[in-house]
């Protein structure tokens, strides 16, 4: 499976328009059970409001879409939320939009921009991410070369987590897999073979979209040539 967007973690965005208060919501959610509960939570926190209208995405290819007007008008509110979810390619997201109206009808051109402003601002709230195939190792250096290193990785499509401080610096280093022998081979270079590591598997792992700006645009361009 190749790497696929979603959403970092649960926020809201709050703005209004002529008196009327939209909230939106987004929360990462890895199936339609977790949606539908994340949809009720918000429901019941915001019952008092006009309406709690939603759009969710699940699948890496998102296999299943659902929407819901909530009571506007139809096609204003539920589908022009997909549709910004879809132009994203933002998969395993649940995104609820919830409305108090103020007294000012809106139309349904304003309606549907409403909704639209909705959920892009919980979208960008909740943080965009590149799911993809990285590779774990477990390593360590002198405490002599950890400045060097960390320096070094900054530069690198690295990410450096879990470091301990003992006898010598322990920390676990993710990488893509498609960049793995290029950033080992560069660390281990730069500590003169003094960086040692242990492979520690592959998983999918969250990378921000400013990251990995080019892997992202490339699956997107990979998706709109098989559609």
């Amino acid at each position: 499976m190749s790497g696929y967007r979603t959403i970092r973690q649960s926020a809201s965005d709050e703005f209004v328009i002529n008196k009327s208060v939209f909230i939106g919501h987004a929360a990462p959610v890895d199936s339609e059970a977790a949606a539908l509960a994340f949809i009720r939570e918000k429901r019941e926190k915001y019952r008092d409001a006009t309406h709690n209208c939603y759009a969710y995405t699940i699948g890496a290819n998102m296999g299943i879409m659902r929407y819901s007007d909530d009571g506007e008008p139809g096609g204003t509110a539920g589908l022009p939320m997909m549709e910004v979810i879809k132009k994203q390619q933002i998969c395993n997201c649940c995104v609820v939009v919830t409305r108090y109206f103020g007294g000012i009808l809106l139309g349904a051109g304003g309606l549907v921009r409403a909704y639209t402003q909705g959920c892009a601002a919980a979208l960008k709230a909740a943080r965009p991410v590149m799911m993809e195939a990285t590779a774990r190792y477990l390593c360590e250096v002198p405490y002599s070369l950890w400045d060097r290193v960390t320096y070094r990785a900054a530069s690198l499509p690295v990410q450096l987590t879990e470091v301990t401080y003992a006898a010598t610096v322990v920390f676990t280093l993710l990488v893509r897999e498609e960049d793995a022998e290029a950033a080992v081979t560069a660390l281990t270079q730069l500590t003169n073979g003094q960086m040692e590591y242990l492979p520690d598997g592959v998983s999918y792992q969250a990378w921000d979209v400013s990251d990995g700006e080019q892997a992202q645009q490339q699956h997107i361009n990979r998706r709109s040539a098989e559609d």
